[in-house]
């Protein structure tokens, strides 16, 4: 089956499908015009796709769609119950729904979404409703967490083992990695060998400060792992037990990262050159991919804009399909490139978009 590809953006939810003739990409469908996207997921295990949305003044919004996008039904978006407080006493809000996420076959119904303020939420039922995961949010080491982008600290990475769906590994910015093995009961922090550069010397390996940007595993390898942190990029193959620093020769800053779903060495990045900045260094826009863990990096040019370009890739707004071959990214100006050979060649699929927040493969 052709790949079809879900663009969430600030200006709703744009999809994109791969046809037999020329243009070899078109734009099929516009849900939710105006409204900003903030996540969206193709759930593998039923195709039903979950949009959810920023309204602005009405707050998170969450949308489930069983025919492709076809009709939308507006299902109750995660949110905190009435007794929950923060450190301060205040009664917490959900702003943003920043990641959704999908278990395996072993438990159909289970999905998991992250948002900010940085909090996890289960759903047993395929999205039709939410209860908070109160062990993550009551962990006492909460209360150092910090936002770094935002104002409050946000939860923006969740995997769920397919092997078992009881193992769920998030990722907070500012406030580390963290895991649990028993069901959402508890949580064990997974940051060892993670320096986070941007405190004190004594604080650097602090495992509630460090800023992972993302984080992803690989499907085939589950073992394997990747993050793009706020300090550079690291690699785990040993489950969390440890993270090793990889020094990609170029920048070492960015938001986004994707492993290839069968090859846990191949992974790709797009760097850029600093926090203050935000921009590809220089002006120098690239992919980059290593192959071989990390040992050496390839800047993939072929297709992108020549120098000077200045595009920003959030953490979620690169992706690639189940079988590692189809890679797309957007950026924050608006365009969206795909490749069909593993980044070696991209194609721009539209310069004329909003500001781009969120890819995925149907």
């Amino acid at each position: 089956m052709a790949p079809r590809l879900l663009i969430g953006t600030r200006k709703g939810l744009f999809v994109f499908e791969q046809g037999t003739t020329a243009p070899a990409w078109q734009m099929t469908a516009h849900h939710f015009v105006g409204i900003p996207v903030s996540a969206v997921l193709v759930d593998p295990r039923s195709g039903r796709w979950l949009a959810a949305l920023r309204h602005g003044h009405f707050g998170p919004k969450l949308h489930i769609s069983d025919d492709q996008g076809a009709q939308w039904q507006e299902v109750p978006s995660p949110a905190f119950p009435p007794e929950s407080v923060t450190a301060d006493q205040t009664p917490p809000a959900v702003d943003t729904i920043w990641t959704l996420a999908a278990a395996g076959a072993d438990m159909p119904g289970m999905l998991l979404a992250g948002t900010i303020p940085a909090a996890l939420f289960l759903s047993g039922d395929g999205g039709q409703s939410w209860g908070l995961v109160e062990s993550l949010w009551m962990l006492p080491s909460r209360s150092e967490w910090f936002g770094g982008g935002t104002d409050e600290p946000g939860l923006h990475s969740v995997c769920i083992d397919q092997r078992d769906g009881r193992r769920v590994t998030v990722g907070v910015s500012c406030g580390g990695v963290w895991r649990s093995e028993d069901g959402l009961a508890t949580w064990q922090a997974r940051t060892a060998g993670m320096r986070a550069t941007y405190m004190p010397p004594e604080r650097q390996e602090d495992p509630v400060i460090q800023d992972p940007h993302r984080i992803v595993n690989c499907h085939s390898f589950p073992d394997a792992w990747w993050c793009q942190h706020h300090c550079g990029i690291f690699r785990s193959t040993d489950d969390l037990a440890s993270w090793q620093a990889i020094d990609s020769g170029w920048s070492n800053f960015g938001f986004a990262v994707a492993v290839h779903p069968n090859d846990p060495n191949t992974a790709w990045f797009v760097p850029a050159e600093s926090d203050m900045s935000r921009v590809p260094s220089q002006g120098d826009f690239y992919v980059m991919r290593t192959r071989d863990g990390g040992q050496t990096m390839e800047k993939l040019y072929q297709g992108l804009p020549a120098q000077p370009a200045y595009h920003l890739v959030f953490r979620h707004a690169l992706a690639v399909d189940r079988v590692g071959r189809h890679l797309a990214f957007g950026s924050t100006t608006g365009s969206v490139w795909v490749s069909a050979d593993e980044g070696d060649h991209w194609q721009r699929l539209s310069a004329e978009l909003p500001p781009v927040y969120c890819v995925s493969f149907d």
